[in-house]
């Protein structure tokens, strides 16, 4: 268990944090970190907050709906912004700074809302442990002077994820999700039709009672993640047979199982080290 005296601090730092930032705006997906913080800036700062959803062909309906939902469970004032990342060049073009390019535009359009409505500040569920992954959107958050309390109360992920257990927040095991444009391998295009098949496919998993996955998308080949603890499941012939019918069906010509199992940015892996360490553009 986690101390509870030292995560009880931190909550209080969090609070000081957020209070700091006057009216604010926090960018909300549904995820985990990003739910925590709408829910615990909410709590400090009543109606002088609105959580803001990017809407776009790169979040899965099913998160939409889900994001949604726990907003209006928990009573946080809610503003869905269409976002149209796609239609940026140098994003679709989909190389290691994807993610910069999808966080400057919903940046940039949250920051005109933020004029707009005469609000202080932007926030987001940054927290400690991203810091040591390769998240070329961060950059986008410091260019925009996009605050990060969970990060500035020195929250990790576990922290987040008892504090919401605590507060009884159904999110607190919520499976960590990425924008269904991290399952296409950097170089390939993003379009609508890419993004659909991996929806297709993530749906159908969901609908198979799999919990942790990713459907990774390689051209013709569709590379399928099972959480370890769930892979005898997947490996059983049965669904092995059933899985291939299905996403052959969605358009793929060549299905198959990742044997090391889900785990998180492994797009990331593909990288060059050159990649990791230039900057955009």
């Amino acid at each position: 268990m986690l101390a509870a005296d030292k995560l009880s601090g931190k909550r209080l730092v969090l609070d000081e944090h957020i209070r700091s930032r006057g009216r604010t705006l926090v960018a909300y997906s549904g995820g985990v970190d990003s739910a925590f913080l709408a829910w615990a800036t909410h709590r400090a700062l009543g109606d002088n907050m609105i959580a803001v959803i990017a809407d776009s062909p790169s979040l899965a309906r099913f998160q939409l709906a889900d994001a949604i939902d726990f907003a209006k469970e928990q009573e946080i004032p809610l503003e869905v912004l269409a976002t149209h990342e796609l239609d940026r060049a140098e994003y679709a073009r989909n190389d290691a700074f994807r993610c910069f390019h999808c966080k400057d535009e919903l940046f940039s359009r949250m920051e005109e809302f933020r004029r707009e409505h005469s609000f202080d500040s932007i926030t987001y569920g940054l927290n400690k442990d991203d810091q040591a992954d390769f998240r070329p959107g961060q950059m986008a958050g410091v260019e925009h002077n996009v605050g990060a309390p969970l990060r500035d109360a020195g929250l990790s992920k576990p922290e987040i994820r008892e504090l919401a257990h605590r507060a009884g927040l159904r999110i607190w095991d919520k499976p960590a999700s990425a924008c269904l444009s991290s399952r296409i391998e950097y170089g390939r295009a993003v379009t609508p039709t890419a993004l659909s098949m991996v929806e297709q496919g993530e749906d159908t998993l969901r609908g198979l009672g799999f919990r942790q996955f990713r459907v990774r998308h390689h051209g013709d080949i569709v590379r399928i993640e099972i959480a370890r603890e769930e892979m005898s499941r997947a490996l059983d012939l049965q669904m092995v047979t059933e899985l291939t019918r299905i996403f052959k069906a969605i358009g793929f010509k060549f299905v198959t199982l990742d044997l090391e199992g889900f785990r998180s940015g492994s797009m990331n892996d593909l990288l060059a080290p050159e990649d990791l360490m230039r900057r955009t553009d």
